[in-house]
């Protein structure tokens, strides 16, 4: 398992930290991260519509590993970690 610290495209001056805060869920972009397996993209769908009830959906994307017998590439991690503040997975069968 890999987990990612996202600086959200925030880089630190040289020796400062960066302070990130929390995932706000009512606005921040997330992801919903697919495994690729059947029915995960039918979860997370259900998810995506259940936000909508509190929140707008048009910066919640959908992400999707190319197979479900193996990891995620590090360019979707990547691209995840730099676009993103939140993430929910999906591991469905």
């Amino acid at each position: 398992m890999r987990i990612v610290n996202p600086t959200f495209g925030l880089s630190a001056a040289a020796g400062e930290a960066v302070a990130l805060k929390p995932v706000n869920w009512k606005t921040d972009a997330i992801a919903l991260f697919s495994n690729s397996k059947p029915n995960a993209r039918e979860l997370l769908d259900g998810i995506r519509t259940k936000l909508g009830a509190f929140r707008s959906v048009d910066n919640i994307d959908f992400v999707a590993k190319n197979s479900a017998s193996q990891g995620a590439s590090k360019d979707l991690i990547e691209k995840v970690a730099a676009n993103y503040r939140g993430a929910l997975l999906a591991i469905a069968d």
